[in-house]
């Protein structure tokens, strides 16, 4: 097994029969073989593979004859699969390097804090205070090198998998609406004074979303479970870790999975945004309920 291959592995989900550094949630209608978008050929029903349409079992229509989907519903764009998780990775990683330019001054305006004076700054700082994005950009922000790169190789191994599965809007929605709900329980549950950081929101609602979609698919969960639990008892055993964001974030993340992957076809679309903004309402009315304590 090449390089490639191992890590499609480890990802989650195969690759595809063609291209097996390419991991892919879509399977051809016929041999049922995993297939990726450059192969996927549009059917009367699914999608099926090259060598199924040249032995005639398939429909012959042009791959450009409807438009093709995910296993979500999602549009399969052309280009780089994991295009959206590598930019995500690059965020990040370009906002941490300012942190180490800039330093107290750049981290301190932007992470999370209920309500506290911050050094360098006047007067009290926080989302207590009317300074809501401090729930969006506390997610681009981290804390050490080792924090930044445990969390972005947690990224690389459960987005890009994610990314092909869903679609590009739907797991950006899944990212953002877990990250933000990570944010907001811990807002709401976090002492005033006490800052927070990181991706692991957004990244234990990945783990969330991957947990539903394998059952979904019935790949064996062991392996991504493990890693879980692994990481759930990281969160409760060391100290100055927000477990806050991490159950947020997971919680949100299955919930959003739940929706994206088994939504009925009828209505998918209608289920599954209607899921982000269920989720999205409960994390506004938490930020609000504790800003009304805190001020």
């Amino acid at each position: 097994m090449n390089q490639e291959e191992d890590q499609v592995r480890h990802a989650g989900l195969p690759g595809c029969y063609r291209h097996p550094g390419v991991p892919t949630g879509i399977r051809c209608a016929r041999c049922e073989r995993p297939i990726c978008p450059e192969c996927m050929i549009s059917a009367s029903v699914g999608f099926q593979c090259p060598d199924c349409v040249r032995s005639g079992s398939g429909t012959g229509h042009a791959r450009t004859a409807n438009q093709p989907r995910t296993l979500a519903g999602g549009t399969l764009a052309a280009g780089d699969p994991q295009l959206f998780t590598k930019i995500l990775i690059g965020i990040n990683v370009a906002a941490f390097v300012v942190q180490q330019i800039v330093g107290l001054r750049f981290t301190g305006a932007f992470y999370l804090l209920g309500g506290w004076p911050v050094q360098g700054f006047d007067g009290v700082q926080g989302v207590a205070e009317g300074q809501w994005y401090r729930l969006l950009t506390s997610m681009f922000l981290h804390g050490s090198y080792i924090h930044i790169a445990f969390n972005m190789l947690s990224l690389w191994w459960l987005g890009g998998p994610l990314e092909a599965a869903l679609g590009r809007a739907r797991y950006l929605a899944l990212y953002f609406v877990s990250g933000l709900a990570g944010g907001a329980l811990t807002y709401l549950l976090a002492a005033r004074d006490q800052p927070s950081l990181g991706a692991s929101g957004a990244i234990f609602g990945l783990f969330g979303a991957m947990a539903v979609l394998m059952r979904r698919m019935k790949y064996d969960m062991r392996p991504v479970i493990g890693l879980l639990v692994v990481n759930l008892i990281i969160t409760f055993a060391w100290s100055g870790i927000a477990w806050q964001a991490h159950v947020g974030g997971l919680v949100a993340g299955v919930l959003v999975g739940i929706g994206m992957v088994h939504a009925p076809a009828e209505r998918r679309g209608v289920a599954q945004w209607g899921t982000c903004v269920l989720v999205l309402a409960v994390s506004v009315v938490m930020v609000l309920f504790r800003t009304a304590q805190l001020t």
